[in-house]
């Protein structure tokens, strides 16, 4: 029972960002988690191994690369087909100090400074004149040099027009289309999840000293928690929802913290040991107490999400499905915490994708500290 209630509260565990945190080799990887990348990506074991090993050295490589390239920097992304950091650069007379990095490098048109304005430009614009429900969000995508919208298809009328001028207003705009996601909550149901004022199921994020994260719609700051047995768990002691989505419960009534990601049986339970970032191209697996466990691949940073509630900034996206009841549960590269899951479109049997916030700003804003091991 002990051990049981232990995973309860990283069940749905969630990954963070940092980019000083120490990773751990990929060969600590559990064998589970090679298996899932192996189901989710179409990868050998082989294949699984190598590209955590890679993605590992991209993360690390990624700060330095970003200082050697200045103010040409255009971006980063992990390549798979390369197995390595690829840097855009305005300025090729940067190329040769990003290179020494181990990094390889592109032309850009656009600096990353640039695009990220424009995308804060078009995020001021939606806080003061909310965005059409038509459009699903939006994110500054180095690898196309643009700020890319994506409206639901067939999105159409004169304030999808007048948000998209106004968009390209603050700079280069790609067109995309995909169904608007929505948040992952779910009604009472069995499970290892925690429940809200007893009617709302969400799974557990991370654990941090005091309490865990999760998803801030799950929540507002006073709500009362209990556990997958029905014993008091604690007490939202912050939220927020729309803007951000994410929150901290702080817990008691015996329950405890543990650095753990439960692999629901389908992978070994996975040890926390940092929240070093992961870059847009590099693998992700998240645990929540509807789908469990499944992996996919981080498609961008920085995005907006334009849910029915309100506009949910600087998330992360990913092709890693997901279903109602998930919400809040953890993302992970490797051991490395990156957030907990907020939304997304699709479930895990036709397929869909998902966004989370990222754990390190969590952190941040309740000056909490992850459990790690």
């Amino acid at each position: 029972m002990r051990r049981r209630i232990a995973l309860s509260l990283t069940g749905a565990a969630v990954l963070a960002a940092s980019l000083a945190a120490v990773v751990a080799p990929a060969a600590q990887a559990s064998p589970g988690l090679i298996a899932a990348m192996q189901r989710d990506l179409g990868l050998s074991a082989h294949q699984a191994k190598t590209r955590l090993g890679q993605e590992l050295t991209a993360s690390k490589q990624l700060p330095a690369a970003r200082q050697a390239a200045g103010a040409a920097f255009g971006g980063a992304w992990f390549d798979p087909e390369l197995g390595k950091l690829v840097v855009g650069v305005t300025d090729p007379a940067v190329a040769d100090a990003v290179h020494r990095t181990g990094a390889e490098t592109v032309p850009a048109h656009v600096t990353a400074a640039a695009l990220d304005a424009a995308k804060t430009a078009v995020d001021n614009a939606a806080k003061a004149k909310r965005a059409p429900a038509e459009v699903s969000g939006w994110h500054a995508d180095p690898r196309t040099g643009s700020v890319v919208v994506t409206l639901q298809p067939g999105a159409h009328g004169a304030d999808v027009d007048a948000f998209l001028a106004q968009a390209r207003e603050a700079g280069p705009v790609t067109l995309a289309t995909g169904p608007r996601p929505q948040t992952l909550s779910a009604g009472t149901v069995g499970g290892d999840p925690y429940y809200i004022n007893g009617n709302t199921r969400c799974s557990i994020g991370f654990s941090v000293q005091g309490g865990f994260v999760s998803a801030g719609h799950c929540g507002g700051a006073g709500s009362s928690v209990v556990g997958w047995d029905n014993s008091a768990m604690g007490t939202f002691a912050g939220s927020s929802f729309p803007g951000n989505d994410y929150s901290y419960i702080t817990i008691g009534n015996g329950w405890w913290t543990a650095p753990v990601v439960l692999g629901w049986g389908t992978v070994s339970d996975v040890i926390v040991r940092g929240s070093a970032v992961a870059p847009a191209g590099s693998s992700i697996c998240r645990s929540g107490s509807t789908s469990h466990w499944h992996c996919g691949t981080v498609l961008g940073l920085n995005e907006t999400i334009n849910y029915a509630q309100g506009a949910v900034y600087e998330a992360t996206h990913t092709n890693a499905c997901a279903e109602p009841g998930d919400s809040g549960g953890s993302f992970i590269t490797g051991d490395q915490a990156q957030g907990v899951t907020s939304g997304g479109f699709g479930n895990c049997s036709s397929g869909g994708e998902t966004w989370f916030q990222p754990v390190n700003e969590i952190l941040q804003t309740y000056h909490l500290s992850l459990v790690t091991g």
